[in-house]
């Protein structure tokens, strides 16, 4: 649905990163009046969805979309390109933008947190820069916002401004900034060396490069240059960054951050490199089983974790890897499940993240051996938490069911079928410490018999949150029924369009 048709096509880009940015500063004015204040944000939010809605609506259309914010040096600028894997993330970020701005009016207010102001400014910049790096043109452009991401995100992870807080907003700024420049910015200056060029390009720049070294090297750079993927040992600023307010973690694991950085991988591996070459790279295979190997550790240490948010944190430090294996898996089938992972785990894992912010407003509980029978008192909530792990489960009739089908018959299309054996064994692994939750919250009882909830004068979290975790939990449903507009839009991305029909 276009409804900018007023609106040059190329300028919706300029609008899909403005809209945001101006939003921010706007919302400054209204420093002292909340009401104001959230009713720009939430007007912002849904102006960004409706001129990304058109940009989808063109792209469907196959009308082109590009342009140039200026020239850094000859041949090379900031420069953006709508493309079909873009849409796709902008889609993403910018409705659950909608949803989380939702709920955290509830969260924020019914936890009374300071500087209220200062994190919408911030998470509004944040938006702005995703916007940036889904258009990105060039691996250039992506460098410069996705480190914007990382300091625009930066006192939103400190928000509580205690020591913990400082320490994981410590570990996530050093993390994130150190791999992107010992590893990728190399890795973009290295692009350009042995290629001449830094532009995405269907079917990838590297074809003519012969010195299968220096691509190994290269693919290496990108894989742990991208920090925001979270790819083992560099994802401890993940949880780190769990400190934050549950709607930064939302952000942090299903909005923003994360998504950016296994978006940024699979642009790379598509846009940079090409299926074809990726192939005859040495480093492949040891990239895609390091993929593989946190995809199964990161859910063992999620089995260890009483704390749920910590718990929610290596799950999608999993989560992620299963982007990353299909994109490396170097698979068009493969690299479909991927890009819709990156949709079908968003709703799920910020449904997660959202009922955990609502059990911590309503209750002041933090760990899972704290929940036993809650979901008498906090039935909507306990209810929905139950339909976002399935989701991540990937079992029917949930969202998450259609990406890990398409990745593990990509894994087994590209004869890896040990990497199939690590997506199956992972989503049981899924099953072992997602679902014991709401098993204990509604079915439980403490040692005497009663839960202590039933006691309690415990009630569900503000109306505000329970209505966007409501919103979330219908998408679990929605995206298993009705994937095809995702899956025709990532049909159209030149090295998948052809390998399978439009309707999975």
């Amino acid at each position: 649905m276009n409804l900018w048709t007023f609106v040059e096509p190329a300028s919706l880009i300029n609008l899909a990163i403005i809209i945001p940015l101006v939003g921010a500063f706007i919302l400054l004015l209204a420093d002292k009046q909340p009401n104001i204040r959230e009713a720009i944000t939430l007007t912002t939010a849904t102006l960004l969805f409706t001129v990304v809605l058109s940009i989808a609506d063109n792209t469907f259309n196959r009308v082109d979309m590009q342009t140039q914010w200026l020239e850094l040096f000859p041949g090379v600028g900031l420069s953006f390109v709508v493309e079909p894997l873009g849409v796709l993330f902008a889609l993403v970020a910018s409705f659950l933008w909608i949803i989380t701005t939702i709920y955290a009016i509830g969260y924020m207010r019914g936890h009374h947190e300071k500087n209220q102001t200062r994190f919408f400014f911030c998470f509004a910049l944040a938006i702005s820069s995703v916007m940036a790096i889904c258009f990105s043109g060039n691996l250039i452009t992506l460098f410069v916002f996705y480190e914007i991401l990382t300091l625009s995100t930066y006192p939103l992870v400190t928000h509580a401004g205690t020591n913990a807080a400082k320490k994981g907003g410590r570990t996530y700024l050093g993390v994130l900034l150190s791999t992107s420049i010992a590893f990728l910015l190399f890795a973009v200056i290295g692009t350009w060396a042995v290629t001449g060029s830094v532009d995405f390009q269907a079917g990838g720049i590297v074809q003519d490069v012969d010195n299968k070294f220096i691509l190994a090297l290269l693919l290496v750079l990108f894989c742990y240059g991208i920090g925001k993927a979270a790819i083992m040992p560099f994802h401890r600023w993940l949880p780190a960054a769990m400190v934050a307010p549950t709607p930064v973690s939302a952000l942090l694991h299903a909005v923003a951050v994360v998504k950016a950085g296994v978006f940024s991988i699979l642009k790379v591996v598509i846009y940079i490199f090409g299926f074809e070459s990726l192939k005859d790279i040495p480093t492949t295979d040891i990239m895609l089983y390091i993929g593989a190997a946190t995809v199964l550790l990161s859910s063992l240490i999620a089995m260890t974790k009483d704390n749920l948010k910590a718990r929610l944190a290596y799950s999608t430090v999993s989560q992620l890897s299963y982007i990353v294996v299909g994109a490396l898996l170097a698979s068009p089938i493969a690299a479909t499940g991927a890009a819709l992972h990156i949709a079908t785990h968003a709703v799920g894992k910020i449904t997660l993240f959202f009922c955990a912010g609502a059990i911590m407003v309503a209750s002041h509980k933090k760990n899972i051996s704290e929940m036993v029978g809650l979901g008498r008192t906090m039935p909507i909530t306990m209810a929905a938490f139950a339909i976002g792990a399935i989701s991540i489960i990937g079992l029917p009739p949930m969202a998450g069911t259609w990406s890990k089908w398409f990745l593990t018959i990509g894994a087994l299309e590209a004869d890896k079928q040990i990497i199939a054996a690590v997506l199956i064994v992972s989503s049981l692994l899924n099953i072992a410490y997602l679902l014991p939750i709401p098993i204990k919250a509604f079915f439980a009882k403490s040692e005497d018999g009663v839960s202590s909830w039933c006691r309690s004068d415990v009630k569900e979290a503000p109306l505000p949150s329970l209505i966007a975790l409501g919103i979330t939990s219908v998408g679990c449903f929605a995206l298993f029924f009705y994937p095809q507009p995702l899956i025709e839009l990532i049909n159209l991305i030149p090295s998948i369009s052809g390998s399978l029909d439009s309707g999975g």
